[in-house]
């Protein structure tokens, strides 16, 4: 065969080499950049372990090429930025990229069994071996963390030295060196063993180190470390209790994502120049200084004429709150939610668009009435859409849905105009359901009771999380919002059988609130699933019934039933009812709620009440 071309070396815009020379570890996707492996999470790199870096040199290293900017306006000022970047896509030459450091520190050799920093096994540059044995070191599996989002080491020398020198915080200070074997007798914590050479205190199993008051009885607490930013442990310590964590556990990094439909008048991509000059135009009214302004920053010919300018501009202030104050982050999500109801109930017709346009909504050809006995009304066949989903943030320990911004993490040490974003494009079924019939069923108390239980159990959970309960976010649990989201599940679970879509593939988008009842279901990813008609096909009247029908006779009946249906709470925390993974639950890249908040009996009742389902009649016939 013949040899692989010689590698080329890189070199820097002025033919220099470039500043950094950083060996490649691994590779991981864009969306994965975002979702998965978003700065501060844990990535495993064979038998390594790395964080994700902070992005306050990324300015630097994410070449414009390989990163490039998008634009969202709706989105950015939501979330109080310029624009966005994908994550860079590099070649096998490239030396850009996500930056990572070694975490955790502490490793172990399995030859020798010692317990140390990575750089006292003396590794040779560029492997992670132990220099006297030479096999391969093992990152520690154990990690600590904080709800306030810090990570750090797990305590290995106060664990073993806890009975001759309990609540010390200087580590090693006996002479000792740690080591860790394993008995091989069970696979649990019992069986992992560390002690010290020192001989001062006897060999300890790992068991009970995830006890959540285990470190708090060593008089520890958290130090604050970052070590994703690289930088100094902070002098003033955080102070909040530490956990014990596995190293690949999902509770280490959980990111605050948000993100937006690029809908009309925002849609046509022609106003990505003038990104940045937003807000110096919302100062000017009339048409002759606007017209001044695109005269002195752009060349002829204009990127917009006055008047579209004008039109974005009057776009932009009816997101606005009517009294003119600042409104809370989440009052001006709802109220970007509430724009893209407003635009997929009227549809954007295809033929009167121009094929830059990236939201086409068009009403289906067949005969709606077929609906009517569902209580579904409004169909809307999305055959074009672009989503943007934004990084702002991630926690520890906690849920982003229910998180405070006080323990979101930001993304770097020094504030940014920009933040890690990428784009979805495809397809979509947008539905409804009958305000009228929605709201008599509403008010039924069967209801009101069980969506109830929900929500006390939903808010208990937010107000344990919050630092202050008295500030604690709402439960969105309403009947009506519960009724939807069990709904869309139940339509993808329907569509991954009936139209080969894996599940995974499809995202539900819910509008629900005292004046939306509708709900979204589009093409998640565009790499494997596209966006080739097969989504928005299923959205015709016809079809469109035959699968709420299927789908709510599988709903019907679940294999764990009759104890999922008769559960008195499931789900973490009790935050479910009738829901379990036979029958609703969905993929996590599926579900905006992370599978909380679910009842299936809201769609077809219960044996001892069947009126509880707002689709009961349907079954019946």
């Amino acid at each position: 065969m013949t040899p692989p071309p010689a590698r080329r070396r890189r070199t820097g815009a002025n033919g220099s080499t470039p500043t950094h020379n950083l060996p490649r570890r691994g590779a991981v996707r864009r969306a994965q950049a975002i979702t998965t492996y978003g700065v501060g999470s844990l990535i495993a790199v064979d038998h390594e372990s790395f964080i994700v870096s902070g992005l306050d040199e990324a300015d630097r290293s994410w070449n414009g090429d390989e990163a490039p900017r998008i634009y969202e306006r709706r989105l950015a000022r939501l979330l109080e930025v310029d624009c966005f970047r994908l994550p860079p896509a590099s070649d096998d030459t490239s030396k850009d990229g996500l930056r990572v450091r070694r975490f955790p520190l502490m490793h172990s050799c399995p030859e020798c069994n010692e317990l140390q920093l990575h750089r006292d096994f003396n590794p040779p540059a560029g492997r992670s071996v132990c220099g006297t044995c030479e096999v391969d070191l093992v990152p520690s599996r154990f990690v600590v963390a904080c709800e306030a989002g810090h990570l750090d080491e797990f305590p290995y020398w106060q664990w073993v030295h806890r009975s001759t020198d309990r609540g010390s915080t200087t580590g090693g200070r006996c002479g000792g060196k740690l080591r860790l074997r394993t008995s091989g007798r069970t696979s649990s914590l019992r069986s992992i063993i560390v002690s010290c050479t020192c001989g001062q205190a006897p060999e300890v199993s790992m068991e009970g180190s995830f006890r959540r008051k285990a470190l708090k009885d060593l008089g520890l607490t958290c130090r604050g470390a970052r070590p994703w930013l690289g930088s100094a442990v902070p002098s003033k310590g955080c102070g909040l209790p530490l956990r014990t964590l596995q190293r690949g556990s999902s509770s280490v990094w959980q990111p605050v994502l948000k993100s937006a439909l690029s809908i009309p008048p925002w849609s046509h991509r022609r106003e990505d120049p003038l990104a940045g000059h937003w807000e110096k135009l919302r100062k000017y009214e009339d048409r002759d200084r606007i017209h001044a302004y695109l005269d002195a920053v752009f060349d002829e010919p204009w990127p917009l004429s006055v008047d579209e300018v004008m039109e974005l501009l009057d776009a932009e202030r009816e997101e606005d709150p009517v009294d003119g104050a600042t409104p809370a982050f989440d009052h001006r999500y709802r109220a970007l939610r509430n724009k893209e109801y407003e635009r997929l109930r009227a549809g954007n017709d295809e033929s009167e668009q121009s094929r830059d346009e990236q939201f086409v909504c068009e009403t289906p050809l067949g005969d709606q009435s077929v609906l009517g006995p569902l209580g579904i009304t409004g169909p809307m066949l999305v055959k074009k859409l672009r989503e943007v989903r934004a990084l702002k943030a991630f926690t520890r320990l906690v849920d982003a849905e229910s998180t405070t911004d006080a323990k979101e993490m930001p993304l770097s040490e020094k504030a940014l105009r920009w933040l890690p974003a990428m784009e979805v494009r495809g397809e979509g079924v947008f539905l409804r359901l009958d305000e009228n019939r929605l709201a008599t069923w509403e008010k039924a108390t069967a209801v009101a009771a069980r969506v109830e239980r929900m929500r006390t159990a939903h808010q208990r959970v937010l107000d344990e999380r919050a630092d202050d309960p008295g500030r604690a976010a709402p439960s969105p649990a309403t009947p009506r919002m519960v009724l939807l989201h069990t709904l869309a599940h139940v339509l993808i679970n329907e569509w991954s059988l009936e139209a080969g879509y894996p599940a995974a593939s499809l995202r539900e988008r819910l509008y629900a609130a005292d004046d939306m009842a509708g709900v979204l279901v589009y093409t998640a990813t565009s790499d494997s699933a596209g966006s080739l008609g097969g989504l928005v096909a299923q959205g015709e009247p016809r079809l469109l019934d035959r699968t709420v029908r299927s789908a709510l006779r599988r709903a019907a009946w679940c294999s764990a039933d009759p104890l999922c249906m008769e559960a008195e709470a499931s789900g973490t925390n009790g935050t479910n009812l009738a829901a379990c993974h036979a029958c609703v639950m969905l993929p996590e890249t599926s579900c905006e709620h992370n599978n909380i908040l679910l009842d299936r009996a809201l769609l077809v009742g219960t044996p001892a009440d069947p009126a509880v389902g707002f689709f009961e009649s349907v079954l019946e016939n």
